[in-house]
C-alpha cells in the first residue's frame, strides 16, 4: 500500500526570500512595506511566444508586461526601427502595461507581420523582450486538378498522392471517402508523413472511386479536399479482355496475376539516407515498403539499442518516433522490411543538432556600495552558441565604458559598485537554429535588515519529518541569519540544517525540539531579531493494513481501518470506492475505525480507501473487496464424435462470479441398471470445456456437467440427449478374489461381483475354478450366479489351493482370470513348544526362551507364541499373595520374550503355548523361577506423637511391599528456624522390628522435619516425611496475656468508638448543609492501599496443618515478629492494629469479623520474648 504523508504549516503566506553571497541570483520581495521607497530596474514578466501565428478574423495582440520601482514605461520596435503607435489609430497600447492590441477588423492582418521588440524602462535601466515574429495563419484552397482514373494489375504497389496547399501552419493530413468514413489502413495500405497514401500490394477489393485526400487547417479551423481519385484494380482475366479489344484480341498480360516479389524501401527511396533533428524535438523516421505477400516492418539502431521509454511506433510499425531527443540519440537507424520471400534493409543517419539552450541563465544582482558582483550567462548548443551582451537595450560595446565593469565572454564581473550605477544587462545565445535572450538586473541598494516572516509564527510538524522554519529577511548587503534556541547558538550540522535564505531545517523534527527559536537577520547597517515557534506532534498511523476480502454474495464485508495519533490532533475518517466517494447506500455503515458493508453483491467490488486526516497529515490503506459466489451450471451440452465405446461431449460454461472454475464435474445416468442415480464419471480442469469418455457397452446413458469453484458446486447442468451402447462381453473379472476356510475342511472361495455398467451384456454369470497347489490335478470348476461366494468342502486341512473366477455373459467370456492363492481351513496346533526355560534379569524382568514347534503341528497359518505367567506368593513369610493370571504374545516365528513389571523377591509360575488363527495349542509343563529381592516400599505411615519439650517419638508401620528382607530402617531429621531454611540433618539407624522411636534433647519451641525410609540389602526404598514442633518454656507462655481482659484496651476501644460516633455526627449535619465530606474527600484522593476490609465469610487465620501440602519450603518467607502479611489473609487484624485507620459503620461498629489464629497445639506459639501483641490477646474474643 502506497502511503501519503502531507504536512501543513499553519499560519499566513510567506514570501521567501533568496539572500547569499554578492553572486547569488536575488529576488526583491513584492512586500508592500518593503517595496514602499525601494527602487528596481524593469523585469519582464510576459510576453508572446517568439513565433506568433495570428487567426486573422481576430484582433492582433501583442503581449509585453513588466514590473519596476517606479513602475516602467514601455516602448515597441517593429523590424528594427521605432513602432510609433500614436500615429497607428488600430494599435492601442494597454494602461500600465506594455500590451499592444491592433484591430484589424478593417484591414488585413498582413499589413502587421513583421518582427516586434518590447522594452520596459524606468530611472534605473531597460529590459528587452524577445524578437517577436508575427505572421498570419493561412489556408489556401487547393490547386484545381482533373484526376484521371487509375486502372492497376492485382498485386503491384500503388501510390496516391495528396500535395496538400502549404499553410501556416502546416495543415493535418488524412483520407476519407464521399461519406466522410476514414478509410480502413493497414500494414499493407498506410499513409506517409507528407500525407501520400502507399499500398504495399494492390487487391480488387482496393477498388474504388472516392479516394479523397483531406487538409485541416488547425487556426482556421478550416477543411479542404482534393478531388476524389478513381482507382480500378483488374485481375487477370479482366486486363486480358480489356486488352485484347484493344489489341486484336491478343493475350497481352497472360493468365497471372502481379507475381510475388521480395521486399524493396519506397520510402525513403534507396538503402541509406540521413535526418538531422533538433535537440529536444521528436524524431520521426518513416519506412514504407512494396512486396507480394505484404512485408511486415521492424526497427533497430546498429550501434545500440532504441532509446528506453522514449520510444513508440505508429503507421503499423511503419514510423519510429523517439521523443525528447538528446546528443545521445545520433546515429545509425535500421529498417527492415520482410516477407517469405527475402529481407531489405534500410539505414537512416541521424544527426542531432541543437539550438542554444541554458545551462545556467544570468539572475538578478542586488549589491551594495562597493561590493562584487558576477553576472553569469552560459548557454551550449551545436553549433556552439555565439554570447553577446547589452545594458538597457543597447550592445554593450555602445554603453559608455564603466572601469567597475569588465565583460569576459560569457561573465560580467562587477567590482566596487557606486551608487546609481543600477542597469538592466542582456545576454543573447545565438547559433543557425535559434537564438536565447535574458534580462538580468543589477540593482545597487543599501538597506538594513527586515525581517519578514511574521513574529511568533507557529509552526507544526509532525514527528520524523522535516521541521523548515522561516527567517526570510532582506537587507543589502545580504543579512547573515544566526538562530538560536535558549541562548544556544544553532550550528549547522547533523541535526540542523542553515539554508542560504535564512531558513532553519530541522531533518528529523522530534518531540524534544518542540519549542521557541529565536533567528536574527545581520548587516553592516543594523540587525533584525523575530522569534518562531515550533510543535512536534505525533504521527498518523493506521496500525494494521485493510485485509482484503474475499466474500460470498449476500454475507457481510468488514474493513477495520485502526488508527493511532497525536491527542491534540483529531482524525477524520475517510472512505472512498475506487478513488470516489462511497454509494449513497444504508448497506454502507461506516464506523470510526470501521466500514461494514451489508449483503454483499456484485456492484460492490473494488477497492475500498481508509483515509486518515488530521490538519497536519494524513495515513491511507487500501484493500480490494471481491464478492464470489458457486458459479452458473454449464449450458448446452451436445454429444458429437459418437463411437461404439467413446463420445466427444461439449458444453459452454457458466458466469464463475470471480472465483475461477478450477474443475468440472461430469456425470452419467444410466438409466438401464440404475435408473434416477448419477455417478461421477470423471473431470476436467476448468480451463477446458470439452471431455472425451471412455464408455462401457450395454449402457443407456444420460450426461451432465458440474462446475467447481473455491466456494462449491454449481447446480448439474440440464442433461444431454441419451447415448446407448451395444452389448458385449465382460471386460474384466470381478475383483477382490480369496480362498480361505471357515472349517478345518473346507475351502470358501469369495469375489467382489461384477457392477451393472461392468456386466457388457445380459445373462451375467461367474465361472469358479481351483485346484489344490503342487498337486498334479485338473481345475475343477463350476458356473454359479448372483452370488459372491462358492464353498468347497471335503479339502485337507490348510493346504495351498489355486483359485480363479471368470465373469461370462451371453456375448461370450472374459480374459483369462489371474490366479489367485488360499488355504483351506485351519486347526489347532497339536503340541506345545520344548526346551522351555526361564533366565532372571533383575528382581522385576525374566526372559523366557523355547524352541518353535514343528510347522506341520501348527496346522495353520503360525500367528505367534503366548506366554502365561502368574504369581504363586511373595517370598516374605508374612506376605503370602495370589494374582491373576497374565498373558503376554509374541508375534510370528519368536523363539523367547521377556515378562517385565515382576514383583521383586516372589515366586511365579508359567507356560507357554503356540496359535494360529483357529485358536491355541497345549500348553508346555508348568515352571517356576523366583525373582530376586529389590528396595522394599514406603512405610505404610509415619506420625508423630508424645511431643514434649525436648523430646517426641516417631510410630510407623512397615512397607506393605517388603520387596525382600527387610535389614532395618534409616531416619534423619534436621530443625527449621523462623525464616524457612533448614539446619544440620541427623541421621539415626533403627532396627527392622521397631515401630517407634523416641528422639531425645531437642530444642524447645522448635519445628523439626523428618525423613524416614525401610532398607532391604538392595537398598533403601522411598522416603516418608513428616514435620512437628516441640512444646514451648512455660515461664514464657506463662508471660503471654490475653488482652482482652486488659483495663487499657477496652477503654481504648471505648474512646475510638466515642470519637468515630462524633465524627459520624458532625458529618450528617455537614451533609444536610450541602457541604463535602472532607473526610471522605482525602481518604478517596489519599486512600491507604494496605487498608482492605475483612471478609465476612471468612474471619478466622488458616490453621497449621502438617500435610505436604502445606509444609514450608525452603526459600518461602514469614513476618519475623510472628504476624501475617495482607497477602497471607485479608482478614489480617494487623490491618487493624494500633494506629490502624480501621473501618467502621455508621453506628460505630467495626466493618467484618475479628479473627485471631487458632494454635494447633498448646506448645505452639510465638518465639519472640517481647510484650504481649494486641493481636495475640485478640486470640480470645474467637
Amino acid at each position: 500500500m502506497e502511503r501519503e504523508r502531507k504536512c501543513i504549516i499553519r499560519g499566513g503566506a510567506l514570501l521567501v526570500l533568496f539572500l547569499g553571497h554578492a553572486v547569488r541570483a536575488l529576488e526583491v520581495p513584492l512586500d508592500p512595506k518593503v517595496l514602499e521607497g525601494l527602487p528596481q530596474p524593469p523585469t519582464i514578466t510576459h510576453e508572446s511566444p517568439k513565433d506568433y501565428i495570428v487567426d486573422p478574423r481576430e484582433n492582433i495582440v501583442i503581449h509585453c508586461e513588466a514590473k519596476g520601482k517606479p513602475h516602467p514605461s514601455f516602448s515597441w520596435t517593429r523590424n528594427g526601427t521605432h513602432f510609433d503607435i500614436d500615429k497607428d489609430p488600430k494599435v492601442m497600447m494597454k494602461p500600465n502595461s506594455g500590451t499592444l492590441v491592433i484591430d484589424i477588423s478593417m484591414e488585413k492582418a498582413e499589413a502587421y507581420e513583421g518582427v516586434y521588440q518590447c522594452t520596459a524602462r524606468n530611472e534605473h535601466g531597460a529590459a528587452v523582450s524577445n524578437n517577436i515574429v508575427i505572421r498570419q495563419s493561412r489556408s489556401p484552397l487547393w490547386a484545381k486538378e482533373r484526376n484521371e482514373p487509375i486502372v492497376v494489375q492485382e498485386g503491384v504497389p500503388l501510390l496516391l498522392q495528396c500535395r496538400p496547399p502549404a499553410g501556416l501552419p502546416p495543415p493535418i493530413i488524412f483520407w476519407m471517402d464521399n461519406n466522410f468514413q476514414r478509410l480502413p489502413q493497414s500494414s499493407r495500405v498506410s499513409q506517409a508523413l507528407n500525407g501520400d497514401l502507399y499500398f504495399s500490394n494492390v487487391l480488387t477489393e482496393d477498388t474504388r472511386n472516392d479516394y479523397i485526400c483531406y487538409a485541416r487547417f488547425p487556426h482556421t479551423q478550416t477543411i479542404q479536399q482534393k478531388q476524389p481519385i478513381t482507382v480500378k484494380v483488374l485481375d487477370m482475366d479482366a486486363i486480358n479482355e480489356t486488352m485484347a479489344a484493344l489489341l486484336n484480341d491478343t493475350d497481352f498480360f497472360g493468365d497471372s496475376p502481379a507475381g510475388e516479389r521480395r521486399p524493396t524501401v519506397v520510402v525513403p527511396p534507396g538503402s541509406s539516407s540521413t535526418k538531422m533533428v533538433l535537440r529536444g524535438e521528436t524524431l520521426e523516421l518513416e519506412c514504407i515498403a512494396e512486396g507480394l505477400p505484404t512485408p511486415e516492418i521492424s526497427w533497430g539502431k546498429v550501434s545500440g539499442e532504441l532509446p528506453s521509454g522514449r520510444t513508440s511506433f505508429h503507421s503499423f510499425q511503419k514510423t519510429l518516433k523517439v521523443a525528447e531527443v538528446t546528443e545521445a540519440d545520433a546515429g545509425d537507424y535500421k529498417c527492415t522490411a520482410k516477407n517469405s520471400l527475402g529481407t531489405v534493409d534500410h539505414v537512416i543517419t541521424v544527426i542531432v543538432k541543437a539550438a542554444p539552450y541554458w545551462i545556467r541563465s544570468p539572475r538578478n544582482l542586488i549589491l551594495a556600495p562597493k561590493e562584487r558582483g558576477e553576472l553569469s550567462c552560459k548557454a551550449n548548443g551545436d553549433p556552439k552558441p555565439t554570447i553577446t551582451w547589452s545594458m538597457n537595450g543597447i550592445p554593450i560595446e555602445n554603453t559608455p565604458k564603466d572601469l567597475n565593469r569588465k565583460v569576459e565572454d560569457d561573465t560580467i564581473v562587477f567590482t566596487n559598485v557606486q551608487t546609481g550605477s543600477s542597469a538592466v544587462y542582456q545576454c543573447n545565445a545565438s547559433n543557425e537554429y535559434g537564438y536565447l535572450l535574458a534580462n538580468a538586473f543589477v540593482n545597487v541598494l543599501a538597506e538594513p535588515p527586515r525581517v519578514l516572516t511574521p513574529p511568533n509564527k507557529l509552526y507544526q510538524v509532525i514527528r520524523n519529518n522535516p521541521a523548515l522554519l522561516d527567517c526570510a529577511s532582506f537587507g543589502s548587503p545580504i543579512p547573515n541569519i544566526t538562530w538560536f534556541r535558549d541562548s544556544q547558538t544553532l550550528v549547522d550540522g547533523d541535526s540542523y540544517i542553515l539554508h542560504e535564505n535564512g531558513t532553519l531545517e530541522i531533518h528529523m523534527a522530534q518531540t524534544q525540539d518542540s519549542g521557541r527559536y529565536t533567528c536574527i537577520a545581520l548587516n553592516t547597517l543594523g540587525s533584525k531579531e523575530n522569534h518562531v515557534l515550533l510543535e512536534v506532534k505525533e504521527p498518523t498511523r493506521i496500525l494494521k493494513q485493510l485485509d482484503y476480502k474475499v466474500v460470498q454474495r449476500n454475507s457481510d464485508a468488514v474493513f477495520e481501518c485502526r488508527v493511532t495519533h497525536d491527542p491534540s490532533l483529531i482524525p477524520t475518517v475517510t472512505w472512498l470506492k475506487d478513488s470516489g466517494e462511497l454509494p449513497d447506500d444504508e448497506r454502507f455503515v461506516v464506523d470510526s475505525d470501521s466500514l461494514t458493508i451489508n449483503g454483499v453483491t456484485e456492484s460492490d467490488e473494488g477497492n475500498y480507501t481508509c483515509i486518515m486526516n488530521t490538519t497536519l497529515d494524513q495515513d491511507s490503506a487500501s484493500a480490494v473487496l471481491t464478492v464470489v459466489e458457486q458459479p452458473d451450471h454449464p449450458t448446452d451440452l451436445e454429444l458429437t464424435d459418437q463411437q461404439a465405446r467413446s463420445v466427444q461431449l461439449t458444453w459452454i460454461p457458466g458466469d464463475e462470479h470471480n472465483s475461477p472454475i478450477q474443475k468440472f464435474v461430469i456425470q452419467y445416468e444410466d438409466s438401464l441398471h440404475q435408473p434416477g442415480v448419477w455417478h461421477n464419471l470423471t473431470e476436467v480442469p476448468g480451463t477446458k470445456t470439452t471431455a472425451h469418455l471412455k464408455l462401457s457397452p450395454y449402457v443407456y446413458y444420460t450426461f451432465r456437467v458440474q462446475a467447481v469453484n473455491d466456494v462449491g458446486f454449481s447446480q448439474p447442468s440440464p442433461p444431454s440427449q441419451q447415448y446407448r451402447t451395444e452389448p458385449a462381453a465382460p471386460e474384466e473379472n470381478p475383483s477382490g478374489v480369496e480362498a480361505t476356510g471357515n472349517k478345518h475342511d473346507n475351502l470358501v472361495i469369495s469375489w467382489t461381483p461384477l457392477s451393472g455398467l461392468q456386466s457388457n451384456g445380459p445373462g451375467l454369470q461367474y465361472k469358479v475354478m481351483w485346484r489344490q497347489k503342487d498337486v498334479e490335478s485338473d481345475w475343477d470348476s463350476v458356473m454359479v450366479t448372483n452370488v459372491s461366494k462358492f464353498v468347497v468342502s471335503g479339502t485337507p486341512t490348510f493346504v495351498p489351493y489355486e483359485v480363479k473366477v471368470q465373469a461370462v455373459n451371453e456375448y461370450g467370456n472374459a480374459p483369462e482370470p489371474e490366479i489367485f492363492l488360499g488355504h483351506s481351513g485351519e486347526d489347532l496346533p497339536t503340541v506345545a513348544p520344548e526346551n522351555v526355560e526361564a533366565h532372571v534379569q533383575n528382581s522385576t524382568l525374566v526372559e523366557v526362551r523355547w524352541d518353535p514347534v514343528p510347522s506341520s503341528t501348527v496346522r495353520g497359518r503360525l500367528k505367534g507364541y503366548k506366554v502365561q505367567y502368574w504369581k504363586e506368593k511373595s517370598l516374605h513369610k508374612h506376605h503370602p499373595h495370589h494374582e491373576e493370571r497374565q498373558v503376554l504374545t509374541f508375534s510370528g516365528n519368536k523363539t523367547h520374550g521377556k515378562l517385565p513389571g515382576l514383583h521383586p523377591y516372589s515366586l511365579y509360575t508359567f507356560n507357554v503355548r503356540v496359535f494360529n488363527r483357529k485358536g491355541e495349542g497345549p500348553p508346555s509343563p508348568d515352571q517356576e523361577f523366583r525373582t530376586p529381592e529389590g528396595v522394599p516400599g514406603r512405610p505404610a505411615f509415619l506420625r508423630v506423637v508424645n511431643v514434649n519439650l525436648d523430646s517426641l517419638t516417631l510410630e510407623w508401620e512397615p512397607p506393605v511391599e517388603h520387596n525382600g528382607r527387610l535389614t532395618g530402617y534409616t531416619l534423619r531429621y534436621q530443625p527449621i528456624n523462623n525464616t524457612n531454611e533448614l539446619g544440620p540433618l541427623e541421621e539415626i539407624a533403627v532396627l527392622p522390628n521397631e515401630t517407634s522411636y523416641t528422639l531425645l534433647n531437642l530444642k524447645y519451641s522448635t519445628r523439626y522435619k523428618f525423613y524416614f525410609s525401610a532398607n532391604t540389602s538392595k537398598g533403601s526404598g522411598p522416603v516418608i516425611t513428616e514435620e512437628a514442633v516441640t512444646v514451648m518454656d512455660e515461664a514464657i507462655a506463662s508471660r503471654q496475656v490475653d488482652i482482652a481482659t486488659q483495663g487499657w484496651f477496652i477503654g481504648l476501644m471505648c474512646a475510638i468508638a466515642l470519637l468515630i460516633l462524633v465524627l459520624l455526627i458532625i458529618c450528617f449535619i455537614k451533609r444536610n448543609k450541602g457541604g463535602k465530606y472532607p473526610v471522605k474527600e482525602k481518604e478517596d484522593a489519599h486512600a491507604d492501599p494496605e487498608i482492605q476490609p475483612m471478609k465476612e465469610d471468612d474471619g478466622t487465620f488458616g490453621e497449621y496443618s502438617d500435610t505436604e501440602d502445606h509444609k514450608p519450603l525452603k526459600g518461602s518467607r514469614t513476618p519475623s515478629n510472628g504476624t501475617v502479611k495482607k497477602d497471607d489473609s485479608d482478614d489480617s487484624l494487623v490491618d487493624y492494629g494500633e494506629g490502624g485507620d480501621g473501618q467502621f459503620n455508621e453506628d460505630g461498629s467495626f466493618i467484618g469479623q475479628y479473627s485471631g489464629k487458632k494454635e494447633k497445639d498448646t506448645a505452639e506459639g510465638n518465639e519472640s520474648s517481647e510484650a504481649p501483641s494486641p493481636v495475640n490477646a485478640m486470640n480470645s474474643f474467637v
